[in-house]
C-alpha cells in the first residue's frame, strides 16, 4: 500500500450536521485519520426523500471524496445506509465503505420486557435492509416503529420548550406499549438526548451507535491496510447548504468553533 494511500482522508457524509455525533467518536477512535466530512444540507432530511434520490446524492458525494483522494467512505447516517450502501459497494467494488445500522442487536439483548422502540426517519423504517436487520438480530422481540417527523430539524435548529411536545409524543407512545429499550435510529437524534432521557426516564435504556460504527471504521482500515501510524490528524468541513449556518449548528452541537467551506457546485 502507498505512503499516498495511507495518507489520503476519509470521506464522511451526512444529510446535514446530526453526523457531528459519529464524528465525533471517529475523532477519538482514529485521531491520526484526515477527515473530510460533508454536510449534504442542501439535500435535508434525506427521510423524506425517495430511494433514487439518495443513492443519487451518496454517489455523487462519493465521486466527490474521490475526487479529492479519500481512501475510504464512511456513512453515519442511517437512511443513506439503509438505501444506499449496496449501489455504492456495487459502484466501487475496492473501496472501503462502512456503513451505520440502528442498534436492534444490542437491545434485542438488553430488553427485560421483550418489547424495543426505534427511533428513526421514515426512509430507515420503510427499507428492506432495516426490516432484514429486525428478522436477523431480533427473532422473538417486538419491535415498534415510530418514524419522527420533526426531530432532524428539532436537532439541526436546536430543541425549544415550545417544541418539546415533538419529543414528548413519540416516546410516551413507546414507553405506554411496553419498550424498555429505545433504539436511536438517526444520527441526529443523540443531539436530542436531554430531553429523550427526561421523557422517558431512569428505567428506560437509550441506545446510540456512535462507538460501535467508529470501532468498525477503524477494523475495515486495518483490514485494507489503510490505518495512519502516524501523525496527527485534521477535520475538514463542508456544505451543499449554507456555510454559515452550518458553522453556526455544528458550534452549538460541539462548542468549538468550525470553519466550513461550501461544497463545489458540480457536487451540489
Amino acid at each position: 500500500m502507498t505512503s499516498a494511500a495511507h495518507d489520503g482522508p476519509l470521506g464522511i457524509f451526512d444529510s446535514g450536521v446530526g453526523g457531528i455525533s459519529v464524528l465525533n467518536a471517529i475523532r477519538q477512535i482514529l485521531p491520526r485519520e484526515d477527515l473530510l466530512y460533508v454536510a449534504d444540507s442542501g439535500h435535508l432530511p434525506y427521510g423524506e426523500k425517495t430511494p433514487a434520490y439518495i443513492v443519487a446524492r451518496a454517489l455523487r458525494l462519493a465521486e466527490f471524496f474521490l475526487s479529492r483522494g479519500a481512501k475510504a467512505v464512511a456513512i453515519p447516517c442511517n437512511t443513506a445506509t439503509a438505501v444506499a450502501v449496496e449501489a455504492l459497494r456495487d459502484r466501487y467494488p475496492g473501496l472501503p465503505i462502512v456503513g451505520i445500522e440502528p442498534a436492534v442487536k444490542p437491545a434485542a439483548r438488553l430488553t427485560q420486557s421483550g418489547v424495543i422502540g426505534v427511533l428513526a426517519t421514515t426512509g430507515t423504517l420503510l427499507s428492506e435492509r432495516f426490516h432484514a436487520l429486525v428478522r436477523r438480530e431480533a427473532p422473538g422481540v417486538e419491535v415498534l416503529l415510530k418514524p419522527c417527523p420533526g426531530w432532524v430539524a428539532l436537532a439541526e435548529e436546536g430543541w425549544t420548550p415550545e417544541r418539546d411536545h415533538l419529543v414528548a409524543e413519540p416516546l410516551a407512545e413507546l414507553v405506554a406499549k411496553g419498550a424498555d429499550v429505545l433504539v436511536l435510529g438517526c444520527t441526529h437524534f443523540p443531539f436530542l438526548i436531554d430531553p429523550i432521557r427526561r421523557h422517558v426516564g431512569p428505567d428506560v435504556a437509550v441506545l446510540e451507535t456512535g462507538v460501535p460504527f467508529a470501532r468498525q471504521l477503524q477494523r475495515q482500515l486495518l483490514v485494507h491496510g489503510l490505518a495512519r501510524a502516524a501523525g496527527e490528524g485534521s477535520v475538514r468541513f463542508l456544505t451543499s447548504g449554507a456555510p454559515a449556518e452550518a458553522a453556526g449548528r455544528i458550534a452549538r452541537l460541539t462548542g468549538e468553533t468550525a470553519e466550513v467551506e461550501r461544497l463545489p457546485a458540480e457536487y451540489c
